[in-house]
């Protein structure tokens, strides 16, 4: 079976998970992993990796992402989105485009983040939204998360858009409550499209309906670092993940064969590769 990398553009109202089931079917293999959850109400680009390739979801997971939010004004709901039950509305508000401007560009930075409760986060060993169907209290936890750019695209009395750039693990959701308070105005997210995943773009991306094994972008073509073509006995070494002296000076290599197959990736380690993922 090929390995390799698939863009996704998800539909909404379906799980992430629904999309790696549908996946596994059509293309006949379990061996499917994605680098980043997107929630049922949101559209958008999802990274796939694909048989020998779902090594590579750890490394994938990292980079940053950007997406376009859209928000409904006058309304909370429980689970920061268009799909809660409503806690607070309220319609006599008033804010223009320059201060909401001004608002969103104040979260540029590193900030403590707190996790919805609507989440699959575990706290004491039980998902959060487990907590809130329960009517549970809990303690909700806070990670740091980075906001690299954000832009206000369209703005009107109902409703406004915006485009931001963040770090892995940066809920939207959380941002746009987060928003809302800082402005005292009632909000929630009503639609969301991820756009980006580092270097993958949703213009490349297909419907699930649309992919075959033809779509797959092999991991040589993806990975940030240097490919570096061997043979022969540091060939045998490389697949049996020996640690080898590292004369390239490199803190990751993918080692190829002399036919392009990929053979693993290898780390620096005190002046030596060593073996980080084999294929």
């Amino acid at each position: 079976m090929k390995d390799g990398i698939l863009l996704i553009d998800k539909p909404s109202g379906i799980t992430s998970r629904d999309v790696i089931n549908l996946l596994c079917k059509k293309l006949n293999t379990r061996r499917i992993g994605h680098t980043g959850t997107l929630d049922p109400l949101a559209t958008g680009l999802m990274v796939v990796c694909v048989n020998k390739a779902t090594k590579l979801v750890e490394l994938l997971t990292n980079h940053d992402k950007s997406y376009i939010a859209k928000v409904k004004l006058g309304i909370k709901t429980d689970t920061y989105d268009i799909t809660g039950n409503v806690i607070e509305a309220n319609n006599n508000y008033e804010i223009d485009k320059e201060e909401l401007d001004k608002v969103l560009k104040s979260f540029v930075g590193t900030y403590n983040q707190e996790v919805p409760i609507y989440s699959s986060i575990k706290v004491k060993g039980k998902r959060l939204y487990e907590y809130a169907r329960n009517n549970e209290t809990v303690l909700l936890p806070k990670h740091l998360v980075t906001i690299k750019e954000i832009e206000l695209l369209d703005f009107n009395k109902d409703n406004f858009t915006f485009r931001v750039i963040v770090s892995k693990g940066t809920y939207i959701r959380s941002l746009i409550n987060d928003i809302s308070n800082k402005t005292g105005i009632c909000m929630t997210m009503e639609e969301l499209r991820r756009i980006t995943v580092d270097k993958f773009d949703i213009k490349d991306a297909k419907k699930i309906e649309d992919i075959s094994y033809e779509d797959l972008i092999d991991i040589k073509e993806i990975v940030n670092f240097p490919v570096v073509t061997i043979k022969d006995e540091l060939e045998k070494k490389i697949r049996n993940g020996v640690k080898i002296k590292n004369i390239y000076n490199y803190d990751m290599v993918l080692f190829i064969d002399k036919e392009s197959n990929n053979l693993a990736i290898y780390q620096n380690e005190d002046g030596y590769l060593k073996s980080y993922k084999v294929f």
